[in-house]
């Protein structure tokens, strides 16, 4: 009787960032516990309740344990949390980050570099990882893209700002972070330039055709096509090639310019900042794409 092969199940994107939140604030809960434990229980509730920092702390770990809304999905691999819970989570990582980080430099200047050595190594580090499990967390809700680049799939990240592509419909949606900013006509849609960084003109010919398949089809271990890697490799190249004060920290503006909506006539969808390499091919590449629209 022939066996049936199971079939390989791959991780939905944004299931590991949701793994790395639920396990760090099992980490806190768990030493939060551990601490009450050594100490009278009804003094340490006693203590809870007159405290404010522990009431935000019990509401920054029901967040993390709980992740209220939160959900994985294909389509927002880099957001599976709601923007509100984000930015909770980004905000009491902050104080949390600041007030361990004041706690232990108070403790050291008072107590002396020797005894905090020794404090660390009695503790097993604790006071070393609380810091840094907080800024784990603001770093894990940092502001980001919707996706990842992926040229062949006409999707395109570029610092918060997420663009869509669809070449049968010529239609694009831009995304800030997991926020839909709008939905547009890609030939009413422009990239501006700087004068002095205009992008050099291989931009269309690296562009590939659109893909027919379903997202996610085609690409390799990182996400990315076999076409993209070499566009975007080309394109970086093409870039160094430039002055090095043309291509630093560009800024450029996504335009929108409707004859039919009236008072939209160059209206400026988004104005960002090309940081990276990674923005600046992906800016590049969007140019092209809207230009062949």
């Amino acid at each position: 009787m022939a066996r049936t092969r199971p079939t390989p199940t791959a991780a939905v994107p944004g299931a590991g960032t949701m793994f790395a939140l639920r396990a760090i604030g099992l980490v806190l809960l768990a030493r939060w516990l551990y601490s009450m434990a050594e100490m009278n229980f009804v003094s340490a509730l006693t203590g809870m309740a007159s405290s404010p920092w522990a009431c935000i702390n019990l509401v920054f770990l029901f967040l993390l344990i709980v992740l209220p809304g939160a959900r994985a999905r294909v389509e927002r691999p880099f957001h599976p949390l709601p923007q509100w819970l984000r930015q909770a989570l980004r905000f009491f990582g902050v104080l949390g980050c600041l007030f361990a980080l004041w706690s232990v430099g108070a403790f050291v200047w008072s107590a002396g570099w020797r005894r905090a050595v020794h404090t660390i190594v009695a503790t097993n580090g604790w006071l070393v990882v609380a810091p840094a499990l907080y800024a784990a967390v603001v770093w894990i809700c940092r502001p980001r893209a919707l996706w990842r680049t992926n040229i062949a799939a006409r999707r395109f990240a570029i610092g918060r700002y997420a663009v869509s592509l669809d070449s049968a419909t010529r239609t694009t949606i831009v995304w800030l972070e997991s926020r839909k900013v709008g939905q547009y006509d890609a030939r009413e849609l422009s990239v501006r330039w700087p004068q002095d960084a205009q992008p050099v003109a291989v931009a269309p010919a690296l562009l590939p055709p659109p893909l027919q398949t379903d997202i996610g089809a085609g690409t390799d271990s990182a996400g990315r096509s076999p076409v993209e890697g070499s566009a975007r490799s080309a394109g970086a190249a093409a870039w160094k090639s430039e002055k090095g004060v043309a291509r630093r920290w560009t800024k450029i503006d996504l335009l929108w310019d409707s004859p039919a909506a009236a008072g939209h006539n160059r209206h400026t969808v988004f104005s960002v900042r090309l940081a990276t390499d990674r923005d600046r091919v992906a800016a590049r590449a969007l140019d092209a794409a809207l230009k062949q629209a």
